[in-house]
């Protein structure tokens, strides 16, 4: 297969993909922000348990996968480079707080987008231009000098890649096994937490969506280690993650080349296709600008801190606390431990009225 009948396989594929999940987030209401908003000032965890219920799915067709050998996850950017654990800390703690100000991380930007949500156009325009900024731009070389300075090799520990069961490996248990073990353990202890709820059990809708949330992130993975396979220029192992690829989405349209599509880029524009599709049909879909300079200002520093956070951390809720969740990864854990905490400061700053009564309120929820 030529390189641009590859992209254009990986690239339509990829954005098919991503209308089913953007549709899916749209009709469940999929939301990691909201989530936490909900338990944080309602105790309600019904869409906590989605998220949660999303990422169990997620990792065990992920591990299916692998298992069976039909893609190596050690060729994954979560598995094949250092454990960056000082990025993933500032880094998630940075998007964590910016998606609250901005009203929802990547994917639900881009899913209210879809819905009409004309703020949300600038926020993905923002989020896209720092992300690219950090990545390789003007923030790039200190990013990187943190990331010499702290980043530690797997092969410190003796593992192969930063995975669990890698690392468990060093402990003496054999890889398969740990891998068993560290899937029936997360998985199985999420599903149960889920699914005890019977009010969560009784939302279909929610369940449903975020069972086809789940299923996406395998998909991803097949799209590109199955259909990208090839012997001499095999496409990167990827599935969703919305942060580093709104900045190549950027740089996309304004130097359009057909044969520079990835994953990525089209994942975002399906994202938005398939929202705008489900806000049509079910009649939600309307135009919406800001309320007053206040309301623009917070959402211009939440893309902010998403785009530059969310490359520091290697990706986002569904970058990190999905994606990169279902490789097993010890930095995508602790990336995605500081989202939260990130957000659940986020959320307490802006009740509490400022980022320092913010934070009291966090270290008082914590001690």
């Amino acid at each position: 297969m030529t390189e641009m009948a590859l992209t254009t396989v990986i690239g339509s594929a990829g954005f098919a993909a991503a209308m089913l999940f953007g549709a899916a987030a749209r009709a469940s209401d999929f939301c990691t922000m909201g989530a936490l908003s909900d338990l944080v000032y309602l105790g309600d965890r019904r869409r906590l348990r989605a998220w949660v219920l999303a990422m169990a799915v997620a990792m065990i067709g992920t591990q299916a996968l692998h298992g069976a050998g039909l893609i190596d996850l050690g060729r994954s950017l979560y598995l094949s480079g250092s454990m960056v654990w000082a990025g993933a800390i500032l880094g998630g703690v940075m998007f964590g707080y910016g998606m609250t100000l901005a009203g929802g991380c990547g994917s639900k930007t881009l899913v209210r987008l879809g819905g009409g949500n004309l703020k949300s156009l600038l926020v993905l325009m923002v989020i896209g231009l720092f992300a690219t900024m950090t990545l390789k731009g003007f923030f790039a070389l200190e990013r990187l000098a943190m990331e010499q300075a702290t980043n530690l090799a797997p092969g410190a520990f003796g593992a192969a890649n930063q995975s669990l069961p890698s690392l468990l490996a060093r402990l003496g248990m054999p890889e398969p096994a740990g891998r068993l073990v560290v899937v029936g353990v997360l998985a199985g202890t999420a599903l149960a937490w889920c699914l005890r709820d019977p009010d969560f059990r009784a939302d279909r809708q929610r369940m449903v969506g975020a069972v086809v949330l789940g299923l996406c992130v395998p998909l991803g993975w097949a799209i590109t280690g199955i259909l990208g396979a090839d012997d001499f220029e095999p496409a990167p192992l990827a599935s969703f993650s919305f942060i580093a690829p709104l900045g190549d989405s950027l740089i996309y349209l304004m130097t359009y080349t057909g044969s520079t599509i990835t994953f990525g880029i089209a994942a975002v524009g399906g994202v938005i296709a398939g929202s705008f599709l489900v806000a049509r049909l079910d009649g939600s879909f309307a135009l919406e600008g800001f309320t007053d300079t206040a309301d623009m200002k917070r959402h211009l520093v939440g893309g902010a801190l998403m785009g530059a956070g969310g490359v520091m951390a290697m990706g986002c809720t569904i970058g990190q606390g999905l994606t990169g969740l279902s490789t097993l990864s010890a930095t995508s854990i602790l990336a995605l431990l500081s989202i939260i905490l990130g957000g659940i400061w986020g959320l307490n700053s802006l009740e509490e009225g400022g980022p320092l009564e913010g934070l009291r309120s966090l270290l008082a929820r914590l001690i």
